[in-house]
């Protein structure tokens, strides 16, 4: 722990209150997240209103003490670690939904609103927010913002950065500043709000979000397609996003996902090459259409069988496999490494081998499943932290997995961002002058460099 400055401590103290701790238990709830990494801060600041975070950055701008924003945690990069100590600024109770205007299809929040409890409240009036990370119920929407959240609904209904119309911001120099607008046109100045989401924290400390609504789908049916092979599977995810009518959801599952999801999740479902779980959505004039627009699309070579669920109580039965996955991979090691890369759908099949072939050559089970229409695949590198070789074998085949990754046109991540675990990647990712000018565009909004130091750029 680094001794903060008194003055500096005392003016947070007296601004704060209870809202203002050094104590061990606080620190330590504040210096861990998904990633099972651990970096402590030297004290958490829990602010009630947009202008105490201002004063709070303000007064850590004066005195060069680096600022982390806290959401709930779920990170899976370590992007909420204080890894240069300083204050964790905590924004459990800046936690208000201020407006739902069902008329404009939008929502006003805090960034501390629980994506769950957002959902609950949307529901009476026929409407929720499409990002819906599996963390959804932990999760704060300050976090979904942060990294750019997405989940299945993704392909239809696009991520966070693609469902927020305006942004506030404190700065780094403890400005605040407002994007975007309440409206869903908006080609007035520089876009500010998209530049933000994704950002981890890095560029603003985000206290209130205006989002982007989308009316309740009254009806949702599935289908489970099972194949011969990744190929197969990949042929007919192009044939389904090709067709006018874009699913809900594509969810892929190899067959190594398969094989887990039945031995071990119990899930009743046979040994095939690879899945796609396929959701429609629609009201009940149009869903039968659908369906059968996607049933079609789905059918080709390869193909080994087709299950139609008609209604959600069926549909639940077929999504058995894909909700068995998580608690199987939890069952069979202790530690998983879990990236979301995402290649061009066409390159599925090589992304899946070389996956494989990695597996093969650790000796280590990998499996991959995930988001199949955007080409978006979580690959859980699967080992026993305990064990110093499985852990070394895994630590050298992640930077294999994101080389591949990029060899075939795809990118780092999807949906969980940058954080730690891929910040030295981002100059395999990049080159020089792009790097560069994401810096300068780090220093223009934190001069200082106080704001998440260490995230995302190398």
């Amino acid at each position: 722990m680094v001794a903060l400055p008194i003055a500096f401590v005392e003016e947070l103290s007296a601004l704060l209150g209870d809202g203002w701790s050094a104590s061990d238990a606080d620190r330590s709830a504040h210096g861990t997240d998904n990633s099972r990494r651990t970096a402590l801060p030297d004290a958490v600041a829990k602010p009630r209103t947009r202008e105490q975070v201002q004063a709070i950055v303000r007064a850590c701008a004066a005195h060069r003490v680096p600022i982390v924003a806290r959401g709930s945690g779920t990170s899976s990069t370590g992007a909420a670690l204080p890894t240069a100590g300083g204050v964790a600024v905590s924004f459990e109770r800046m936690n208000r939904i201020v407006d739902i205007r069902a008329e404009d299809r939008i929502a006003i929040v805090e960034p501390g609103v629980l994506n769950g409890e957002l959902q609950q409240a949307l529901k009476p009036h026929g409407l929720f927010w499409p990002p819906d990370p599996a963390s959804a119920e932990l999760c704060t929407v300050g976090g979904n913002l942060a990294c750019n959240a997405g989940g299945p609904h993704t392909v239809k209904y696009g991520a966070t950065r693609d469902n927020v119309l305006g942004l506030s911001a404190i700065t780094g120099t403890g400005d605040l500043i407002h994007c975007g607008s309440a409206t869903t046109k908006n080609s007035t100045g520089y876009d500010l709000t998209h530049l933000l989401i994704g950002s981890e924290g890095t560029l603003g400390l985000i206290v209130e979000a205006t989002l982007k609504l989308a009316p309740l789908p009254p009806h949702r049916a599935s289908l489970r397609a099972l194949y011969a092979d990744v190929a197969s599977a990949a042929a007919a995810t192009a044939r389904i996003m090709a067709q006018p009518n874009t699913p809900a959801m594509l969810e892929f599952m190899d067959s190594a996902c398969i094989k887990l999801a039945r031995d071990v999740g119990g899930a009743d479902i046979p040994d095939a090459g690879a899945l796609l779980m396929i959701e429609a959505d629609g009201d009940a004039a149009t869903l039968p259409h659908a369906v059968a627009v996607l049933a079609q699309a789905a059918r080709g070579a390869g193909l080994l069988s087709l299950d139609t669920a008609p209604d959600e109580i069926a549909s639940e039965k077929l999504w058995a496999a894909r909700k068995a996955l998580s608690p199987a991979l939890r069952s069979i090691a202790p530690g998983k490494i879990n990236e979301d890369v995402v290649v061009p759908v066409s390159r599925i099949p090589e992304l899946v081998d070389g996956i494989q072939a990695l597996a093969r050559e650790f000796d280590l089970p990998i499996v991959a499943f995930g988001h199949a229409g955007n080409g978006n695949l979580h690959a859980n590198i699967l080992y026993d932290p305990d064990d110093a070789g499985q852990d070394a074998r895994a630590q050298a085949a992640l930077p294999r997995l994101f080389a591949l990754t990029l060899e075939l046109g795809g990118t780092l991540s999807g949906e969980h961002g940058i954080g730690l675990a891929k910040r030295d990647f981002m100059a395999r990712a990049y080159d020089a002058p792009t790097l560069a000018a994401m810096r300068a565009v780090k220093a223009a909004f934190d001069p200082n460099g106080l704001l998440n130091p260490g995230k995302v750029l190398p």
